[in-house]
């Protein structure tokens, strides 16, 4: 079954390599198809391009036979299918924790957060950077590269360490510290550049047509195609561990918008495949408000993102100029969601919000997703009836900043018990 299929074909060089099922790539917005290499923009419309598959028996014992990773299903991706011997950071099976705690405060009948957090280096990054090594490696690139705001940048440098390839990774040069420290630990090149994120992406792109860039695999950019593809084991884990259904509502932070397009690639699937039931279900999409340019276009019922300028806490969705922001409206609008958007002091809240109710310490991006929650909640946008999973997608540690300013003892005392008992009365 081929599950993205086009009218018109367009040739390209054949690469060599196991990409597993995936057969082609094909563009978003008029269909043309490639042959499979290092390619991210369509030569016909300049559109992006995303990869073609076609499936073969996959069943639900096939997969829960597979280890507790997102190899799992690699069956769905553009992998090989010995992918489990090479050295990888293998990442994925994250909790999916029932946070009735949170539930009841908010007034919701079922919550739940895929907590990502748990991955290899603290963040859902580990999944699509899983992805884009195995392609490095099919098309025979040495090094490992990426635009980052942040997670990204040491997800990459922990990938390449683990796979023996080089890593140069690019970031804002104002990176909260502990991202700095993390990237640069595992070894490689940390460049810090003068500006925003788009304008680090805008320097990796021209740097691709570059000799110095000659056999880089930039995970982001000419690699992205398969990169992207590792979000969708997001939304394959969270039907399974639900078992084997798609939930009612999903609550997904926006930086690129790449993540929530693929959750609803891998709920497709699946429903194409007969692993869940075909049944409706809604994305909501949530932004900072000091970088919401999916959430005002949304909210202006336009069509077009008009490019920002980020000023925002949550520097992992500092993304002004968002490449997969008009699909990320397609999709609210489709299913039936929103795209919303909180306020810096918002996100502080949530984050100990969430962390007071179920012990999850969230980096501001989960944040970004609890505040939007009870924002729709409070709204009455988001059904409270519902079966809903909210997204956080890096651990707390990252970003103390956000919340170092309300950190303090409750006493200090003498170490003794009249000076306890008095503290406390």
């Amino acid at each position: 079954m081929v599950l993205a299929t086009t009218e018109n074909t367009t040739a390209s060089p054949a690469r060599a390599g196991d990409f597993g099922p995936a057969v082609a790539l094909s563009c978003r917005e008029c269909g043309a198809r490639y042959d499979l290499g290092p390619s991210f923009a369509c030569i016909e419309c300049f559109g992006p391009l995303e990869i073609a598959y076609e499936f073969g028996r996959v069943t639900r014992a096939q997969i829960a036979e597979g280890p507790t990773n997102i190899w799992r299903y690699r069956a769905l991706l553009p992998v090989p299918a010995d992918v489990t011997t090479k050295p990888n950071m293998a990442p994925g099976w994250t909790k999916l924790v029932k946070a009735d705690n949170l539930a009841r405060e908010l007034g919701i009948r079922s919550l739940h957060i895929k907590d990502d957090s748990g991955n290899p280096t603290h963040s859902f990054k580990d999944r699509v950077v899983a992805i884009a090594v195995e392609a490095a490696r099919n098309f025979g690139f040495h090094t490992l590269s990426c635009s980052s705001t942040g997670n990204l940048a040491g997800a990459v440098t922990a990938a390449a360490a683990r796979a023996g390839l080089d890593a140069c990774v690019f970031i804002p040069a104002n990176l909260e510290e502990a991202k700095i420290v993390m990237a640069s630990v595992y070894g490689g090149k940390l460049v810090g550049i003068e500006g925003t994120y788009d304008d680090v992406n805008r320097f990796c792109s021209e740097l691709i047509g570059d000799e110095l860039g000659d056999r880089w695999g930039f995970v982001n950019v000419n690699l992205r195609p398969y990169y992207a593809e590792g979000s969708k084991t997001l939304a394959y884990e969270i039907a399974e561990q639900l078992g084997w259904r798609i939930p009612d509502q999903v609550i997904v932070p926006v930086a690129s918008g790449s993540q929530l397009t693929k959750i609803d690639k891998g709920f497709k699937e699946l429903i194409a495949l007969g692993l869940v039931e075909d049944r409706p279900y809604k994305i909501f999409a949530a932004q900072a408000e000091g970088c919401s340019p999916v959430s005002a276009a949304y909210k202006a019922g336009h069509d077009v993102i008009r490019p920002v300028k980020p000023d925002t806490i949550a520097k992992s969705l500092a993304i002004g100029n968002p490449a997969d922001g008009p699909y990320v409206l397609d999709i609210a609008r489709r299913t039936g969601g929103a795209v919303e958007d909180v306020t810096d002091a918002e996100i502080v809240e949530a984050i100990r919000l969430l962390a007071r109710t179920e012990g999850i310490f969230a980096e501001t991006a989960g944040g970004v997703t609890v505040g939007v929650l009870r924002k729709l909640v409070a709204s009455g946008v988001l059904d409270p009836e519902a079966e809903t999973v909210v997204l956080n997608t890096g651990d707390g540690l990252k970003t103390l900043d956000a919340v170092a300013g309300q950190a303090r003892p409750t006493a200090v005392i003498r170490p003794s018990l009249d000076a306890f008992r008095t503290a406390i009365a």
